[in-house]
């Protein structure tokens, strides 16, 4: 299970980077529930603490465990996480108007989030196994879409637009990463465009709605546009170096929308303005940087290619939520990793920081 001899390799840099976030989300959280005397879900920030903990305990798994056992059982995780998204449909808890979580006793899971973690397991087992030095072909692609396909389905059937899109944005970095044939790649690129049409004519009403309001908030200021329109307001009224903690106003008189989750970045900004949001932004680079550090130096092909895919992960969700938070995308629900107020969310995000440390603590082996 575990050697001793790998502590002199343990990654404490990633650690520590990824503990400055997790601290600055928990204190954020304390801020974005509490500022103003606000009680509603006062002790939100107490349960971040606790997912944190659990988190911390899958991470200790995912990083103990030789990255080589989940190469080994990556299909058998696939299918289990395939029927907990199935199981989802049936039993799954409704909540605003969607059903994606499980309850379990007391506490509810989101199998959509462990999801992005399987199917980066799952791709790197696959395209460890089929590099190829001009590129992969389409006859090659056709297993990676099915196992990309699958779970999309199921998550869009939720409906959950934003985890489904990211499983798209994850599984694309890593084929891209591989390598395309060219012939290949102007199919793929002409069969999205032709598709477009049919995409926007599946999305139901309130997504096609999110879109548009992207392109024109003022077109609906009170109605649709509300989230980005404060949201600009909370984070351009911050200025230089902010308006202090627990005295953002926008934060204090509950004109952002979930606040604690989705816009957390707002509140973050309003009260440390751009200095703060800059830093935040900043630790993220360095843990990208840091990620892919760990893939360059890792001579195991699967090592690599979920260092990769665990990197992209973090910067999808990074980029897609602070875009939508400053209206330069569409509000999709993602929230911003290690920051926004979540279980399932936190719990993901610290087990595959766990696997990039496990690729870190082990890459010498196959120097």
């Amino acid at each position: 299970m575990f050697d001793r001899r790998l502590v002199a390799y343990f990654d404490w840099g990633l650690l520590g980077l990824t503990i400055i976030l997790s601290t600055i989300g928990v204190v954020t959280i304390y801020s974005a529930v509490n500022a103003g005397g606000n009680t509603f879900q006062h002790t939100l920030y107490i349960k971040q603490i606790i997912w944190l903990g659990a988190g911390a305990m899958g991470m200790a798994v995912c990083f103990m465990v030789g990255y080589k056992r989940f190469d080994q059982y990556a299909m058998v995780l696939y299918v289990g996480c395939l029927g907990l998204l199935a199981t989802v449909l049936i039993f799954g808890k409704h909540v605003a108007g969607s059903q994606r979580w499980l309850a379990l006793g007391p506490v509810s899971i989101q199998p959509s989030e462990m999801m992005k973690v399987v199917l980066i397991i799952a791709l790197a087992h696959y395209y460890s196994r089929h590099l190829r030095p001009h590129g992969l072909t389409l006859r090659e692609l056709v297993q990676p879409m099915v196992i990309v396909a699958l779970p999309f389905v199921l998550i869009i059937k939720q409906p959950d637009l934003g985890t489904a899109m990211m499983l798209v944005l994850i599984a694309g970095s890593m084929t891209l990463f591989c390598g395309i044939g060219r012939r290949t790649l102007i199919m793929f690129v002409t069969a999205g465009a032709v598709s477009l049409p049919v995409l926007w004519s599946m999305l139901k009403a309130y997504q096609k709605q999110r879109i548009l309001t992207f392109l024109n908030p003022e077109r609906d200021p009170l109605g649709a546009g509300y989230h980005i329109i404060q949201s600009k307001i909370a984070i351009g009224s911050g200025g230089v170096a902010g308006k202090g903690y627990l005295e953002g106003t926008q934060n204090i008189l509950s004109f952002l929308p979930e606040q604690h989750t989705d816009f957390i970045f707002s509140v973050l900004s309003e009260e440390w303005g751009f200095i703060g949001a800059g830093l935040v932004i900043f630790l993220f680079l360095l843990i990208l940087l840091w990620g892919l550090s760990i893939a360059n130096k890792c001579r195991d092909p699967f090592g690599i290619l979920m260092a990769v895919g665990i990197v992209a992960f973090i910067f999808w969700e990074m980029f897609i939520n602070i875009g939508m938070v400053m209206g330069l995308m569409p509000v999709v629900g993602v929230p911003l990793p290690l920051i926004s107020y979540g279980g399932s969310s936190t719990i993901t995000i610290l087990m595959a920081v766990g696997l990039l440390i496990n690729v870190s603590m082990r890459r010498f082996m196959f120097e």
